[in-house]
């Protein structure tokens, strides 16, 4: 059975199950791995390290049974001794205790060396001889022959002493050696087994991703197909060719777009020869409305214009005959307001005539102060002459005629620019006073003017109201008969649009139809 056979879910499965073995095939060898470095570090416990440790044991035994046996030979007082017997006692069973447990486990191991046995038989060996000569020295220092017992510890003791410490010191060093190789071993081992994990993890991701990316392919490629024909048909292209190669879900897929591209190819085509014949149908009973409706909208057009000018025509009587009552109201109105313009002239003329007269009394009363002016400017310069010949008496007189002197000769002045001034008005009031008077014969003669325009358009506005009557009626006739005309216009263009409408929409069906790429379907 071929991969593009296999349903989805048993693709998934099958991937999924393959990266669930490799899953276990590495969680396997790195319990494996680390079985075998528990293996390697519980045999470092119960091997070399419990040797290493039992040695220790021995040699801080053998320290202590030999301080207290020292310690008994050297002092003298009864509890001191007590003590010390003690201690060596406790201290020797620990030493056969120690060198027994050291001697069991170099026996019950497995990696025990010819060096580790023969520095195991040298420490037996020292420690028996060393253990006759501690009981002999503890003996005689009970016994009381503590010289003999001092002789015996410094001939016999303590060269014995030394050997067993270097020897239980040469064992140590070795099994910490041995350690230091087994450590070694561990780290090369851990290398190893880090380097196998890492290869072996590294092509289980490998296989992995390449497995993904197949399951991925198979899946994806075909949905791939399924969206192209998808947007294919969006577009409007029937014309494709599927080709259904599979037997999965995608490939019943492509034969469910494959069947349905043919029954659209198969309904497009209906649909577009159906429109086709609306189409051409629409078009010939457009073609045929819109000339009734050209010859339609001719002669409504024609009535129209007729109406339009009879109308024109009554408005333009209309309005000369509107024009003609208010040229007539404008001249009545005009005729009024020359002659109230006259009678304002007449009185304007009477006050121009009071204004006159009113100037030359002012006048006359201006030379009068101006004479006066003068005979007091006399006055002032004689007063100044008495006042000159009076001396320093008169000199503030002379002051006062002086000033009273120039204030006449100011009035004088004055008054002499005051007549004129008056002199000038009064001439121009007599301009005046004629100018108002032709203005009043005037307006007496537009009054008259008037009167006969206001009788010549009363005339006219009689004949404009009659011809208005008369071009009322006529419009009123050919208003009707184009209102007709334009109701059977917009009937037949109503019939013409919606004819055309459906030849538009039946054009508008033809395109999007046509938009669609057919191919030939078997019969």
């Amino acid at each position: 059975m071929k991969l593009t056979d296999l349903r989805v879910k048993t693709k998934l499965m099958l991937g999924f199950a393959v990266i669930a073995a490799i899953v276990l095939l590495v969680s396997a060898l790195s319990l494996h791995s680390l079985s075998a470095s528990n293996a390697r570090f519980s045999d470092y416990l119960s091997g070399v390290g419990t040797r290493e440790r039992l040695a220790t044991d021995v040699r801080g035994a053998a320290m202590r049974r030999a301080i207290a046996a020292r310690n008994l030979v050297l002092v003298t007082e009864a509890g001191d001794v007590a003590v010390e017997k003690a201690a060596v006692l406790k201290a020797d069973p620990d030493v056969d205790t120690a060198v027994t447990a050291l001697k069991a486990a170099v026996a019950q191991a497995t990696d025990v060396t010819e060096r580790d046995r023969s520095l195991l038989a040298e420490i037996d060996r020292i420690e028996a001889k060393y253990s006759e000569i501690a009981h002999d020295i503890v003996g005689k220092a009970l016994a009381g022959q503590k010289d003999a017992a001092i002789t015996r510890m410094n001939l016999d003791c303590r060269p014995t002493l030394v050997a067993l410490l270097k020897a239980t010191n040469d064992y140590i060093a070795y099994d910490q050696e041995l350690s230091h190789e087994r450590v070694k071993i561990a780290e090369a081992s851990f290398a190893t087994d880090r380097m196998t994990m890492l290869a072996v993890s590294s092509a289980a991701v490998l296989i992995a991703l390449a497995l993904g990316w197949q399951l991925a392919s198979a899946v994806t490629r075909p949905l791939e197909r399924c969206v192209v024909l998808a947007e294919a048909v969006a577009n409007g292209d029937l014309s494709s060719d599927i080709v259904v190669d599979r037997n999965d879900e995608t490939g019943k897929l492509l034969a469910a777009l494959s069947r349905m591209n043919v029954s659209l190819v198969t309904m497009v085509g209906q649909v577009r020869l159906s429109a086709e014949g609306i189409a051409t149908a629409s078009s010939e009973i457009a073609s045929g409305n819109h000339d009734l409706s050209s010859r339609t909208e001719q002669q409504a057009s024609a009535l129209q214009q007729t109406a339009a000018s009879m109308q024109q025509m009554t408005s333009t009587v209309q309005q000369s005959a509107d024009s003609a009552r208010a040229a007539g109201q404008l001249a009545a109105a005009a005729g009024d307001v020359a002659g109230k313009g006259g009678a304002v002239v007449q009185r304007v003329v009477t006050t121009m005539s009071d204004i006159s007269a009113s100037s030359k009394k002012i006048a006359d009363i201006i030379g009068t102060i101006d004479g006066i002016a003068f005979q007091t400017n006399i006055l002032a310069l004689n007063a100044a002459v008495e006042a000159a010949r009076a001396g320093e008496q008169g000199r503030g007189f002379a002051v006062v005629a002086s000033e009273v002197r120039a204030l006449a000769q100011r009035s004088a002045e004055a008054a002499k620019e005051i007549k004129a001034l008056i002199g000038a008005s009064v001439d121009k009031v007599e301009l005046g006073a004629r100018l108002v008077g032709n203005a009043g014969e005037t307006m007496n003669e537009i009054v008259m003017s008037v009167q006969r325009v206001t009788d010549i358009i009363a005339e006219i506005t009689a004949a404009a109201s009659e011809q208005s009557d008369g071009i009322g009626q006529v419009s009123t006739a050919v208003s009707q008969l184009d209102q007709m005309t334009q109701q059977n216009a917009a009937l037949v263009e109503e019939s013409a649009a919606a004819a055309e409408s459906l030849r538009s929409q039946a054009g508008k069906l033809s395109e999007v139809v046509g938009t669609f790429q057919l191919r030939a379907v078997s019969a």
